[in-house]
């Protein structure tokens, strides 16, 4: 069965719409304490350990709503190059508990940025949208809870894993291989959905396993990846490799993170996610009205 791309520009998340005919901006929301950006700021700390405060996590939620994001990614485990694996009771605790607050409270389409099998099928059953996977569903159960779900999967590239990721990443052509490994995963999701026509977005991967040079050649030729036909999904939100470029701590990265969002946007991606949203927001609007005409 061949896999249903967005159809007339209108992403099926669950009971909710997202019209990707305009772009549209997508709010972290990290539950995590070691994210390299945002990471506690959901928790309160004590002499006996942390705490995540799910009614903080609300009201980061419900800010971001209001600012303008059309989704809200969830985060329960960070990804940053070293980062620590969580077991999966520990994700499930960290984004179960949001996930079910923000589908009681507010209406927005929730994304659960996730690669594991149970936290998919348990976030999905709590009110979650869509799918967002830095591992392209290639953890055991991954691809078949994915599909099981019935929604939109974000497939994303990485080369190797958060752990190793940045030690030395190396392509022939980083545009090229990463639209093959994005075609495979494509197909793996065809082979998985006898039966049912998920919707994708595609995710290149800014940061994850590539040098400078690499997200710089990426960004350049995204519209080839735009090619393949399915809406891109991009993360250039207050990354290292501004940093790196402007000499610019993560509180300072702003401007860069800006820059790169609209030079994404006018090679094609649909979809930004971003920790700022209010400031992506208008660049959004500036980019639709100049495309507009």
């Amino acid at each position: 069965m061949q896999v249903s791309p967005v159809i007339q520009g209108v992403l099926r998340c669950g009971a909710q719409r997202i019209d990707l005919r305009e772009p549209k901006v997508m709010g972290v929301l990290n539950v995590t304490p070691d994210s390299f950006y945002d990471g506690g700021q959901h928790y309160s700390v004590t002499a006996s350990g942390s705490k995540l405060l799910v009614d903080r996590a609300l009201l980061s939620a419900e800010a971001m709503l209001g600012q303008g994001a059309a989704i809200i990614d969830i985060g329960g485990e960070s990804t940053r190059p070293g980062a620590a694996p969580v077991t999966e009771q520990q994700e499930l605790d960290r984004v179960v508990p949001v996930v079910e607050a923000i589908a009681a409270n507010l209406d927005v389409v929730i994304s659960i940025d996730t690669s594991t099998a149970q936290v998919i099928t348990e976030a999905a059953s709590a009110g979650a949208g869509l799918i967002n996977d830095v591992r392209a569903l290639e953890r055991p159960g991954a691809l078949a809870a994915a599909v099981a779900s019935g929604l939109p999967i974000c497939l994303m590239h990485m080369q190797g894993g958060p752990q190793t990721m940045q030690e030395n990443p190396s392509y022939q052509d980083v545009v090229t291989e990463v639209g093959d490994y994005l075609r495979a995963r494509i197909a793996a999701v065809h082979e998985a959905s006898v039966g049912s026509s998920p919707q994708l977005l595609l995710d290149p991967g800014f940061g994850f396993g590539k040098t400078d040079e690499h997200n710089l050649e990426l960004m350049r030729r995204l519209s080839e990846l735009a090619e393949l036909g399915y809406p891109l999904l991009i993360g250039v939100s207050r990354k290292s490799m501004i940093g790196r470029l402007l000499g610019r701590q993560p509180e300072q990265r702003l401007a860069g993170s800006l820059a790169l969002a609209y030079a994404a946007l006018v090679n094609g991606a649909k979809i930004i996610r971003a920790h700022d949203v209010a400031e992506t927001r208008d660049i959004v609007k500036i980019f639709n009205c100049v495309m507009n005409k």
